[in-house]
């Protein structure tokens, strides 16, 4: 059959039923010249010299149905003999027609729509497909462009959208099982079913881990859809039965995580930034990661010197590698000189010239620790011992929670010089750390023993050179007690059951920060307020609310 048709070659337009495979053209876009320059119905249609004037409605739909009728029958060389560029039109219907395998195709309402408005010279031809594929039927709506030579020859003008409505030159279709979708993957809280991204202050690291970590579970879905060259999913255009989407199942609790939402947002807090985590100390999962303010996660990246929370390093330190004990004597005073340098203790600190170490450390005097820390864990300018404890003891350094999240590492310089080997004991000078570290230490002092931070379970986890002795931990756990119990946690957390706290003001520049890091007998939390005016009053109503709930 010569697909070419010729102004005033007589021939009459028969209603027409195309059954066979599937395909379309819809001219959505701007077409122009042909694609591999063979010209249509033995080489009669030229490309280069078209008509003045476009097609009349007749002349258009009479070449779409025989197009539309080749084309349902399988006449696939005889469908693209009516185009304006056959090889190219030929090899895209048999990819087209493999791609989806096509069970049958018929083609309805046929009817001229007139001038083209978007390829220019051309007549559109509206039609609907009904298409039989892999997997159910297949209806929709679309159009082609009928082009007329100078010489009275028509064609079809294509493009890969004649198979499908915007469909691009790299893009085809596929039917049956659809390809997976990245961005359905469900990341979830460790019930299996609590979508993380619901929560405001996980949504960026939802996104991360659905990115980095590998999914289980789900089931694929059958339908129509677009793929790019690499066989990549584009577009789902069609679906007949919806799969499973596969899930990342977190260390995340649902109900903790709204908790934390919630308290990291407290009136008491007068819109401050704040951040906090809280974990498992039995296994260091991260259990709620909540944050406030336009800096990022501060509750994992919040690089802030922690204050009077990191004297639980030091009097771990005085109690390793100086042989001190809870009842060593530590003078508290009110003001100290230090490598030249004066510190003083925070307001209300009363002076107590025979105070212990747990007496120092329940009313957080800083130059108790200061004088401790000076005398027995300088040497002859090394003030290495806080450093190498953080690292040996709690596992300070470089971790990895999991899924591809980013977290800043907490810093104790090795080297201090100056009046920073005095201010290191009380969190201060170039000491840096967040309250994800601090929760981590408070866990360790509970735990008996470090459990690195995790976010997915079954995630590696670094260890600590050498485990906390049953010797300082307790001590530890007795001096804590003593802080929420009677000490400067008491305000918020007196009378709680099991809690272990200390809390923490840093001075930064013009203003301070809130720290409080505590546990109970399942959990162990830690919050930072910035610009919070001690850790009490700012972070304490943090710790509180998730203690209490945990």
């Amino acid at each position: 059959m010569n697909r070419a048709v010729k102004i005033g070659l007589a021939g009459t337009c028969t209603a027409l039923l195309v059954l066979g495979g599937i395909g379309t053209y819809n001219i959505v876009h701007s077409l122009s010249s042909p694609g591999d320059g063979t010209p249509a119905a033995g080489g009669t249609f030229d490309a280069a010299a078209l008509s003045s004037t476009p097609p009349s409605n007749a002349e258009a739909v009479e070449l779409t149905r025989a197009f539309l009728d080749s084309w349902s029958h399988q006449h696939l060389d005889g469908a693209a003999s009516d185009t304006d560029v056959p090889n190219t039109a030929g090899q895209a219907l048999r990819d087209y027609a493999e791609g989806l395998r096509l069970k049958k195709l018929s083609f309805a309402r046929v009817h001229a729509a007139g001038p083209s408005a978007v390829t220019q010279g051309s007549t559109k031809v509206d039609f609907e497909v009904t298409a039989r594929v892999a997997g159910g039927t297949w209806t929709y709506p679309s159009a082609v462009a009928v082009l007329k030579s100078a010489e009275g020859v028509l064609a079809v003008h294509w493009n890969n959208s004649v198979l499908y409505p915007g469909l691009a030159e790299d893009q085809s279709l596929t039917a049956g099982e659809l390809p997976a979708d990245a961005s359905a993957v469900k990341v979830v809280a460790r019930d299996g079913k609590t979508n993380l991204s619901a929560f405001p202050s996980l949504r960026e690291i939802t996104t991360t881990i659905r990115q980095n970590a590998r999914a289980t579970g789900g089931s694929t879905g059958t339908g129509v859809a677009v793929v790019d060259g690499g066989g990549a999913l584009v577009e789902r255009v069609r679906v007949f039965s919806k799969g499973r989407a596969p899930v990342i199942k977190t260390t995340i609790d649902a109900r903790l995580q709204a908790v934390a939402e919630k308290a990291v947002k407290d009136s008491h807090l007068q819109d401050k930034p704040a951040g906090t985590v809280a974990l498992d100390w039995n296994n260091g999962h991260i259990l709620a990661i909540a944050h406030t303010g336009a800096d990022g996660d501060i509750a994992i990246n919040g690089i802030k010197s922690p204050g009077s929370t990191m004297k639980i390093i030091t009097s771990a330190a005085l109690f390793d590698q100086a042989g001190l004990t809870a009842n060593s004597p530590a003078p508290c005073t009110d003001s100290l000189m230090a490598n030249s340098q004066v510190f003083h203790n925070d307001p209300g600190v009363k002076a107590n010239p025979s105070s212990s170490l747990a007496q120092a450390f329940t009313v957080s005097c800083n130059t108790s620790f200061i004088k401790d820390g000076f005398h027995h864990l300088v040497h002859g300018g090394d003030a290495s011992a806080l450093h190498d404890e953080a690292v040996n003891v709690f596992g300070m350094g470089s971790w990895s929670i999991g899924g591809g999240v980013a977290t800043t590492d907490p810093s104790i310089p090795p080297d201090v010089q100056g009046s920073d080997q005095a201010a290191q004991f009380i969190g201060q000078g170039k000491v840096t750390a967040t309250p994800l570290f601090m929760a981590s230490v408070a866990a360790t002092v509970r735990n008996v023993g470090f459990e690195q931070p995790v976010i997915l379970p079954g995630q590696h986890q670094v260890t600590a050179p050498r485990p906390i002795s049953a010797r300082t931990a307790g001590a530890l756990q007795s001096m804590m007690r003593g802080v929420a119990a009677s000490g400067t946690a008491a305000p918020r957390l007196g009378g709680l059951a099991g809690v272990g706290a200390k809390t923490g003001t840093a001075e930064e520049g013009d203003h301070t920060n809130g720290w409080l890091t505590a546990y109970n007998s399942r959990i162990s939390v830690a919050a930072l307020v910035e610009g919070g005016r001690s850790g009490v009053d700012s972070a304490g109503y943090v710790v509180r609310q998730l203690l209490t709930a945990g």
